[in-house]
């Protein structure tokens, strides 16, 4: 038999799990209490008692599937030996997602939500920044001259892939370390900078 602990955190996670298939599936604005708690198969006043608030669980849910999601990267970057192995690891990782699948929709969603909630947009700031360090010892660590500036612009391409998909399908992991690479590398060991 389930202790009271144990049956409290089973319902938490039913609602946290019903919220990241909802969002995307209905939009942030429009998952109300009720059709949360039906598709948890809990009672509407647990929302409550589990939550501060159902913007508090939407944003609980969000940041979860985020968090999964930014936390691939660090074994893929492992693996990699060099640069572009670890760059076309990463963007490679983005083509499981078509910017219409749910978990490309419920970053949008959250995107969004952020724009107009501060507690939510702290926490994501907080999950992007620590990513971007990670970046930036992996990038320092392969000989990249500016690691900081280079981790802010990789992390926008992800972001930016992952957010345009829906509008450009043929935009790949192919068409953009293409780019990258052109745009990391100096062709002829040349060390001279654009304009200078």
């Amino acid at each position: 038999m389930k202790t009271s602990a144990e049956r409290g955190r089973e319902v938490r996670r039913k609602l946290l799990d019903a919220a990241a298939d909802l969002i995307p599936e209905r939009g942030w604005t429009a998952v109300s209490t009720r059709v949360l708690a039906e598709r948890a198969g809990v009672a509407p006043g647990l929302v409550h008692y589990h939550f501060p608030s159902l913007q508090a669980l939407l944003s609980e849910a969000a940041l979860d599937v985020i968090r999964r999601v930014v936390a691939e990267t660090g074994p893929l970057l492992e693996r990699a030996e060099t640069l572009d192995d670890g760059l076309a690891a990463m963007f490679g990782a983005l083509d499981a997602f078509t910017g219409s699948d749910p978990v490309s929709v419920l970053f949008t969603e959250t995107y969004l939500a952020a724009a107009r909630d501060e507690d939510l947009r702290r926490e994501l700031t907080a999950l992007f920044t620590r990513f971007r360090r990670e970046l930036v010892d992996w990038l320092r660590a392969r000989g990249q001259e500016t690691p900081e500036e280079t981790a802010s612009v990789l992390a926008a391409a992800l972001d930016g892939m992952m957010l345009h998909r829906p509008l450009n399908p043929e935009l790949t992991s192919a068409a953009v370390m293409t780019v990258l690479r052109r745009l990391l590398t100096r062709p002829g060991g040349d060390d001279r900078r654009a304009g200078g």
